[in-house]
């Protein structure tokens, strides 16, 4: 397991990329928090990142778990990880393993 921190959200994509084409992870975890601001900056980082990930997973086979939040401020963001709402980071975690034994349980190459 490695931890890779990035300046932003805006830069996860890549970072999951570099992993998962590296061949030594069956699973990336993507984790981060875009807060909106008053501009649309906000709608821009979150779609890319989203769209990022989403292309990373599908062109590796690696699972890529989107776990970046959107929230209106810091409290919602704070409430997800680990708050009120709950731990998505938690949740994420489990989804990549959910996603790992789905595609043992297909057979044949997984990338």
């Amino acid at each position: 397991m490695a931890v890779v921190w990035v300046p932003g959200a805006f830069e996860i994509p890549h970072v999951a990329g570099r992993l998962a084409a590296s061949g030594g992870y069956d699973a990336v975890v993507c984790l981060g928090a875009v807060i909106r601001g008053e501009t649309a900056h906000f709608d821009l980082v979150a779609n890319e990142a989203a769209r990022g990930i989403a292309c990373i997973s599908r062109e590796t086979g690696v699972p890529c778990i989107f776990e970046v939040l959107a929230t209106d401020d810091l409290a919602q963001a704070q409430a997800r990880a680990g708050g009120a709402h709950g731990n998505k980071g938690w949740e994420a975690a489990e989804a990549a393993l959910e996603m790992v034994s789905v595609l043992a349980s297909l057979g044949g190459a997984s990338r």
